[in-house]
C-alpha cells in the first residue's frame, strides 16, 4: 500500500512564507511522527509475548505480571491530559522529543531489570514518556499538515504504520522468544526511539507556545481520576465488578472526573478545553474512539489463547493473527479515497458493520482452525481502518491553534481508556462459562456490541463532507 502526502502546507503558489509550525520537509516529519506511533503500538505485543519468560526469569507472581502491564497503562492513561497541556505551554516538539527520550531509555532499562520491582517501576516511567510523546506527536501532525486531503493522508499513513508495526512486533517477538532471550524482545523498539531522537530536531519545527500556566488542580484531578478508572477496569478483567478493589476505584474515578469537569469550567486556563465538546460531531467521534478497541481486543485475547491450546507455537500463533494488522494497513489507504466518495458518516458505518459481522462470525465457530478464522480477521482489519481514520479526522478538524494539544490528548486518553474498558467487559461477559469455547463466543458477542455502539455514533454524525476549518 502506498499513501503519499503531496499537498504541502508550507508554501503557496504566490511564494508566501510558510505559516508558523510548518516544515519544509513534511514527508520526513511524518515519518518521524509515524515512527513514534509505531514504537508505542509495538510495545504492547512485545511485552505480552515476553511476559512468560519474564515471569520465569524474574520470579514474577501472577499479580506481579499484571502490574508489569498495569503500571504502564496507569501512567499513560493518567498523564495524557497533562502531557498534551505541557506541549501547548512548553512547545510540542520539545515535549515530544522529551517523551520519546524517556520512553526509549526506559525501554532499554527494562531489558536489564534485575528484579520485578525495578521492572514495574521502569514500566511506569515508560508510560510517562508515552503520555508526553503521543499527544504532542499528533498535535505536531496537525500543525504540519493543513486540514483537508493532506492531513487525512497523513493520519491514514500513521494508522497503516501502526498496523504494520503490530504485525512486525508479533512476528519478531515470536521469533526472538523462540530463538533467544525474552530480554532481547524488550529491546525491539529502542532503535526506533534513537532514530526519532536523531531525526526529530532536524525535521520537526517547533510550534508557537501558548502563554499560560499549568492548571495544577485540573492536572491532579484528571491524573487521579483517569488512573483510578484505568486501575478499576484493569482489575475488572480478573475480578467481579462488586469486588471492593474494582467498585471503589471505579466510583472514585468517576467522582474525581466529575469534580474535574466542574473545576475546568471555572479555571482560567484549563488543562482540558471544554469547548471541544460543543461540536456534536467531535463528541460522536470521541464516543467511536472509545468503543472501537472493544470490537478488536477479543481477537488477540481469545484467539491467541485458543491457537496455543490447539498446540500452535507462539510464532505460528503470531502468523495466524497477521490478517488483522495487514488488512488494516492495506485498507488505510483505501479509507482515504473512500471517505471522499462516501463521507465520514457512511465510511464509519461501513467499518462498524464489518466489525460487528467479523465478531459474530468468530462467535459462531465451535473450533478456531486458522483457515476458518481468516475471513473474520480480514473483516476486523478492514473495519478497524474504516472506523479509526474518520473519527480521528472529525475529532481533530476545525480546531483553533490553542486546542490542538487538548484535542490530541483527549483522543489518546479515550483510546487508552477504551482498550481497558474493552478487555474488562469482554472478560466479564465470558466469565462463568462452562467451557473456554463458550467464554470465547460470549466475548466475541460483546465485541459485536461495541461495534454496534460505533455504528450508532456513525449514524448520528451530521457532517457529510469536510466543511473546512472553523472560523476564528
Amino acid at each position: 500500500m502506498s499513501v503519499s502526502v503531496s499537498e504541502r502546507p508550507g508554501t503557496s503558489g504566490s511564494g508566501a512564507p510558510r505559516p508558523a509550525g510548518r516544515t519544509a520537509r513534511p514527508g520526513v516529519a511524518l515519518a518521524v511522527i509515524a515512527g513514534c506511533n509505531a514504537m508505542i503500538q509495538l510495545d504492547d505485543p512485545i511485552v505480552n509475548i515476553a511476559l512468560p519468560g519474564m515471569r520465569s526469569g524474574l520470579g514474577l507472581t501472577a499479580v506481579g505480571a499484571s502490574w508489569v502491564l498495569s503500571a504502564y497503562l496507569l501512567a499513560f492513561g493518567g498523564l495524557l491530559l497533562l502531557g498534551g497541556r505541557a506541549g501547548d505551554i512548553l512547545g510540542r516538539r520539545k515535549v515530544f522529543l522529551a517523551g520519546v527520550a524517556v520512553f526509549t531509555v526506559a525501554a532499554g532499562a527494562r531489558a536489564l531489570a534485575p528484579t520485578d520491582e525495578v521492572m514495574i517501576a521502569v514500566r511506569a516511567v515508560q508510560g510517562l514518556g508515552a503520555a508526553c510523546a503521543a499527544p504532542s506527536g499528533l498535535a505536531l501532525l496537525l500543525s504540519t499538515f493543513a486540514e483537508g486531503t493532506a492531513r487525512k493522508k497523513a493520519i491514514a499513513l500513521c494508522t497503516a504504520v501502526g498496523a504494520v508495526s503490530t504485525a512486525g512486533g508479533l512476528l519478531l517477538a515470536g521469533a526472538l522468544t523462540s530463538l533467544g532471550s525474552w530480554r532481547w524482545v524488550l529491546l525491539l523498539n529502542v532503535p526506533i526511539g534513537v532514530a526519532i531522537l536523531l531525526l526529530g530536531p532536524r525535521v520537526l519545527q517547533e510550534t508557537a507556545r501558548n502563554r499560560g500556566r499549568f492548571d495544577v488542580a485540573g492536572a491532579l484531578l484528571s491524573a487521579a481520576g483517569a488512573t483510578s478508572l484505568v486501575y478499576a477496569l484493569a482489575r475488572a478483567a480478573d475480578h467481579d465488578w462488586s469486588d471492593a478493589t474494582v467498585a471503589f476505584p471505579l466510583l472514585a474515578g468517576l467522582a474525581l472526573l466529575a469534580v474535574f469537569a466542574v473545576v475546568e469550567r471555572r479555571a482560567e486556563q484549563p488543562v482540558m478545553v471544554l469547548r471541544l465538546f460543543a461540536d456534536r460531531d467531535r463528541v460522536l467521534a470521541y464516543l467511536a474512539v472509545l468503543a472501537v478497541p472493544g470490537a478488536l481486543v477479543g481477537a488477540y485475547f481469545f484467539l491467541s489463547q485458543s491457537f496455543q491450546q490447539e498446540g500452535l507455537s507462539p510464532l505460528v500463533t503470531a502468523c495466524a493473527l497477521l490478517p488483522v494488522p495487514v488488512t488494516m494497513a492495506v485498507m488505510a489507504g483505501v479509507a482515504v479515497r473512500a471517505e471522499r466518495l462516501l463521507g465520514p458518516k457512511r465510511l464509519m458505518a461501513l467499518g462498524a458493520a464489518a466489525l460487528a459481522v467479523g465478531n459474530l462470525m468468530l462467535a459462531s465457530l465451535d473450533t478456531v482452525e486458522v483457515v476458518r478464522v481468516v475471513p473474520a480477521l480480514v473483516l476486523l482489519g478492514a473495519g478497524m481502518a474504516f472506523c479509526v481514520i474518520p473519527p480521528t479526522v472529525l475529532a481533530t478538524s476545525r480546531l483553533r491553534g490553542d486546542e490542538a494539544g487538548a484535542a490530541s490528548s483527549m483522543l489518546n486518553s479515550l483510546q487508552a481508556l477504551g482498550g481497558s474498558l474493552g478487555i474488562a467487559l469482554l472478560v466479564s461477559a465470558s466469565s462463568g462459562r462452562a467451557t473456554f469455547a463458550g467464554a470465547r463466543s460470549a466475548g466475541f458477542v460483546t465485541g459485536a456490541v461495541f461495534a454496534v455502539v460505533v455504528l450508532g455514533a456513525a449514524l448520528c454524525v451530521r457532517r457529510p463532507a469536510d466543511r473546512g476549518p472553523r472560523r476564528r
